[in-house]
C-alpha cells in the first residue's frame, strides 16, 4: 500500500506518541508499504520549530533525514 503521512502522523510516529492509533502505527511501521511525507510537512515542521511553537526531540537537520532513512519514508516534491 502506498500511504501519504500527513505532518502530525509524521510526529506522533516517530515520538511515540499515543494520539496514533495502533492500526496507523502498524501501517507505518511495515516496511511492505510505500510511504511518503510531503516536502511541504517539512516546511511546517521547519517553520513551527523555527517560531517556537513545535520542540522537536532533536535537531531539525539531524533528526528529519536520520528518521525518513530509518523508516523508509520518501519525500514527495
Amino acid at each position: 500500500m502506498r500511504a501519504l503521512l500527513d505532518t502530525n502522523a509524521f510526529l506522533w510516529f516517530i515520538s511515540g506518541n499515543n494520539r496514533l492509533s495502533d492500526k496507523a502505527r502498524d501501517h507505518i511501521a511495515d516496511f511492505n508499504n510505500d510511504l511518503v511525507l510531503s516536502v511541504a510537512s517539512l516546511w511546517e515542521i521547519a517553520i513551527k520549530t523555527s517560531l517556537g511553537k513545535l520542540e522537536l526531540f532533536s535537531p531539525f537537520d539531524q533528526l528529519i533525514p536520520a528518521q525518513l532513512e530509518k523508516n523508509a519514508i520518501d519525500i514527495l516534491p
